[in-house]
C-alpha cells in the first residue's frame, strides 16, 4: 500500500547514495526505503510517531533511524543537495550569491521580561515584583 508521501523511484535514486551500508555491512532488519517514507509520512501528515500505520516499521525504529540520520548530519546534506538541483534547474547558479534577513520577522524577547500574562483573563499586565 502506497501513501502520497512516498518515495518514486527517482527521488530514491536522488538520495539513496546517503544512506549506503557502514563498514560493518548491512544489519537492519527493514529496507531503509521504507524507514525514509515511513519519517516522510511522519513530516507530511503530521502525526505522532506512535500512530505511524502498522505497514510500517515499529515507530521506535523509525523513530531510532531518523535520530541517528539527524545526529549524523545525513538529512541536512540531503537538503542541501536538492536545493543545489533546484537551483540548478531553474537556471540559477548552486549556491546563492548573497541573503536577506528581514530584521522585521526576527521577533524579540526583552520586551516581554516586564509583562506577564493573566492566564485566566488573557490580558497583559504589568509583573509586580515583591521583596521579603
Amino acid at each position: 500500500m502506497g501513501y502520497p508521501s512516498d518515495l518514486t523511484d527517482n527521488q530514491w535514486a536522488q538520495i539513496e547514495e546517503y544512506f549506503s551500508v557502514g563498514k560493518y555491512g548491512n544489519r537492519r532488519k527493514h529496507l531503509v526505503r521504507v524507514l525514509v517514507n515511513a519519517v516522510f509520512y511522519v513530516i507530511k501528515s503530521g502525526c505522532q510517531w506512535r500512530m505511524l500505520p502498522k505497514d510500517f516499521p515499529p515507530f521506535d525504529t523509525v523513530w531510532s533511524f531518523y535520530r541517528r540520520s539527524k545526529n549524523k548530519g545525513i538529512w541536512e546534506k540531503i537538503m542541501d543537495l536538492l536545493v543545489k538541483k533546484d537551483r540548478t534547474r531553474s537556471g540559477r547558479t548552486e549556491y546563492p550569491s548573497y541573503g536577506v534577513i528581514d530584521s522585521q520577522s526576527v521577533k524579540t524577547t526583552t520586551s516581554s521580561e516586564s509583562r506577564g500574562i493573566d492566564g485566566g483573563k488573557k490580558n497583559k499586565r504589568p509583573k509586580t515584583t515583591h521583596s521579603y
